[in-house]
């Protein structure tokens, strides 16, 4: 990035970046928590995740206000208003982010008491691991304003939404089997999708990348395999 004649100027945009990157390893915090408190069933984890989500917040909507002041005071053209732009989007994808993880941190406290084979959380599990994956790629990117590797990115979640719909039907198969698991396995299926929802925010902030560098988003349809609503299972015998 090019300095400008006002050095404040350039502090305003510095500020924003250092906002997005402590948001993004927030968040980043948030889900490996999210997911290590599923596993291990820990409920203190859990609160802390849920606890963590206000700084996530905060910080927000402070970026969300130093943008819109940055806007109405600098008036910036080009790159500057692109990263302006992109710093509103990027934060708002992070504090959604933050949200799916807080969101997997309470049905571990509501499904803490339940006493269910860790077998069917290795599934989530690996899921949570490729997202984790994604967002520290897609921040990494968004730091280095790297292009192609943002495109890596949005091209990968596709493989997300197929173990959301292999899972889908694993836990439908147990529910089916077992009507004892299915207070358990419906909070594990919210938990899974939660997850899948965190990879598409990670595609979010690959295309706000795009943006960023060449003005310009991605053509051509996402990379979208969730085939849930559309899943049928056959009951076991027939």
């Amino acid at each position: 990035m090019s300095d400008h004649i006002v050095s404040s100027y350039d502090n305003d945009l510095e500020n924003l970046r250092r906002s997005i990157s402590e948001m993004g390893g927030i968040a980043e915090k948030m889900v490996a928590d999210a997911t290590d408190a599923l596993v291990r069933r820990d409920t203190a984890l859990a609160q802390s995740v849920i606890v963590a989500d206000k700084r996530l917040d905060t910080l927000q909507h402070q970026i969300e206000e130093r943008a819109v002041l940055l806007i109405a005071k600098r008036q910036p053209l080009a790159i500057d208003l692109r990263e302006t732009i992109s710093a509103i989007r990027v934060s708002g994808d992070l504090e959604r982010i933050g949200d799916l993880a807080k969101n997997v941190a309470k049905r571990v406290v509501a499904i803490s008491d339940q006493a269910v084979g860790q077998k069917i959380i290795v599934g989530v599990k690996h899921m949570s691991d490729l997202a984790q994956a994604q967002l520290k790629d897609i921040l990494d990117a968004y730091a280095a304003r790297d292009i192609k590797s943002s495109r890596d990115v949005w091209e990968r979640d596709g493989e997300i939404d197929a173990l959301y719909n292999s899972l889908f039907r694993e836990l439908l198969t147990y529910m089916m089997e077992d009507p004892r698991n299915i207070s358990f396995c419906t909070h594990l299926l919210f938990c899974a999708k939660n997850v899948e929802r965190i990879g598409d925010h990670t595609t979010n902030i690959a295309e706000t990348i795009q943006y960023l560098v060449t003005g310009e988003t991605p053509t051509g349809d996402r990379p979208k395999d969730d085939a849930s609503n559309y899943t049928t299972v056959e009951p076991a015998g027939a």
